[in-house]
């Protein structure tokens, strides 16, 4: 038993001591052909190449490719003489193409300064500034890849900014307040005032700028709502007596608005009041309201079309009995007119309006034209508003300004009174073509105050031929959106 034992363990010793010289000499052989297949010509081949040059080929033993001592499982830290090795060949390799490199560069600068003119002042070359930064970063580099080989940890470590001062490089310290430098004593000045005062302002002038900074906004925005506020015009009524014995509508008295002319208005996005008789002697419901107070508060007037002009009103008496006019209408609208031209207020007459402003100058009237003047045309017929005639536009009339390029034109007549004695301070603006009757007028001495003794709000509805008195109405209401402050 105990030779058994014996010559087992002889035998194991036998085998270990053999496979041990075998690795020897595997490794040795290896090594060999590691070192011929390199030639050592190139220490700077990569390793995974070195690797698999000294790997057992094929035909090697089982015990050749059993060893663990082999290369390719050994570790891949090289020897500090190769790492050395290695950057010298890199040194060398960027000492050359540095040369190469400054021979062009050195050409080229040679060629350049050929060209330039004697006086010309010498610049460094630039082979030697590129030279001095190539050296620069093969250092860096050579210096990188030695503090990487030296490091336990095979990582390179991070390299200082180069040409940077420390503080710059170094990691900042966020709990180091670095306040600025305060000015030395004889530099520290008082603080300079704010630009929006001035050296005399005191606390009782920037309070007064104040004041007037506030008001002037107030007036801005009072003014821009004044502005953009609708137009209001106002249109006088027309008088439904009450017929003696009548009963219910026809036994009051009616004031009324005809719907055309209203339409007319509010065409041009304008809101349009009737205004109403005033009776200050009222017994069922006295008012202290006066027709001044719709002259204030209203943009402009308009004095439509109705019933005749009493003759008493212009200090003539009745030609004929079955037209004796309207008395009461009369008082009313020339006090309304009055009210409106005092204002500054536009006024606009429309057919009996235009009659009436020739008498509240003083003028007089036709009581009736186929009477007063038989040799006119004919200005009325059954046919109310679808009759017309021509008129035209004299010389200095501004109806001229308002239809450019037209001095003649076709409108509706349905009117039998007209225009006698011109009232003061009144101009022509257009007359009947075939008998000379005056058709409109105009005062002087306001911004606007005109009649036309046709009928414009039914110009649409009667054809194209007739005169669009659109450019009427639109000057009408410009010059009340311009009088109304």
């Amino acid at each position: 038993m105990s030779d058994n034992k014996t010559s087992n363990d002889a035998s194991s010793t036998d085998a270990r001591r053999s496979g041990a010289d075998s690795s020897a000499a595997g490794y040795s052989r290896n090594e060999t052909s590691r070192h011929d297949a390199a030639g050592g010509a190139n220490p700077t081949a990569p390793p995974e190449a070195a690797a698999a040059a000294a790997a057992p080929g094929p035909d090697a033993s089982a015990t050749e490719r059993a060893s663990t001592d082999g290369p390719s499982s050994a570790s891949n830290v090289e020897p500090v003489d190769a790492a050395q090795t290695r950057r010298d060949a890199a040194r060398q390799e960027a000492r050359d193409a540095r040369a190469s490199a400054a021979s062009a560069t050195a050409a080229q600068e040679a060629a350049v300064r050929a060209k330039q003119p004697a006086s010309a002042k010498p610049r460094a070359s630039l082979a030697e500034n590129f030279e001095a930064a190539t050296e620069a970063e093969a250092a860096s580099t050579a210096n990188a890849q030695s503090a990487s080989s030296d490091s336990p940890t095979g990582r390179a470590a991070p390299s200082p900014a180069v040409g940077l001062p420390p503080s710059i490089s170094e990691a900042p310290d966020f709990g180091t307040l670095n306040p600025p430098p305060l000015p030395p004593p004889e530099q520290a000045a008082a603080p300079a005032p704010p630009a929006y005062l001035k050296q005399s302002d005191s606390a009782w002038s920037v309070f007064g700028r104040i004041v007037a900074a506030r008001a002037r906004q107030i007036f801005d925005r009072a003014g821009q709502r004044i502005t953009q506020r609708t137009l209001r015009i106002g249109v006088s009524a027309r008088i439904f007596h009450p017929e003696p014995g009548a009963k219910g509508l026809r036994g009051k008295t009616l004031q009324y608005l005809e719907e055309s002319i209203a339409h007319w208005v509010m065409s041009r996005d304008v809101l349009v009041f009737m205004i109403p008789t005033v009776g200050q002697q009222g017994m069922l419901h006295p008012s202290n309201i006066r027709l001044r107070d719709y002259a204030k508060h209203l943009d402009g007037l308009l004095l439509q079309g109705g019933a005749d002009v009493s003759p008493q009103s212009y200090e003539e008496r009745t030609t004929r009995p079955e037209w004796p006019g309207d008395r009461v209408r009369d008082m009313y609208e020339l006090e309304l007119l009055h009210e409106f031209v005092e204002s500054g207020k536009p006024v606009l007459g429309v057919c009996r309006g235009c009659q009436l402003i020739n008498v509240a100058f003083g003028g007089t009237l036709y009581g009736d034209i186929a009477t007063d003047v038989p040799t006119a045309g004919i200005h009325v017929n059954e046919h109310y508003d679808q009759h017309r005639h021509s008129i035209r536009f004299p010389e200095g009339s501004t109806l001229v300004n308002m239809f450019p390029n037209q001095r003649d034109a076709i409108v509706n007549s349905i009117h039998h009174q007209a225009v006698k004695t011109l009232g003061r301070d009144l101009n022509i603006e257009a007359v009947s073509a075939s008998d000379g009757i005056i058709e409109a007028v105009r005062y002087r001495k306001s911004p606007f105050v005109v009649g036309v003794q046709w009928h414009p709000e039914f110009h649409r509805a009667g054809g194209a031929e007739l005169l669009d008195c659109t450019p009427l109405l639109d000057t009408f209401l410009r010059v009340a959106r311009e009088t109304r402050f």
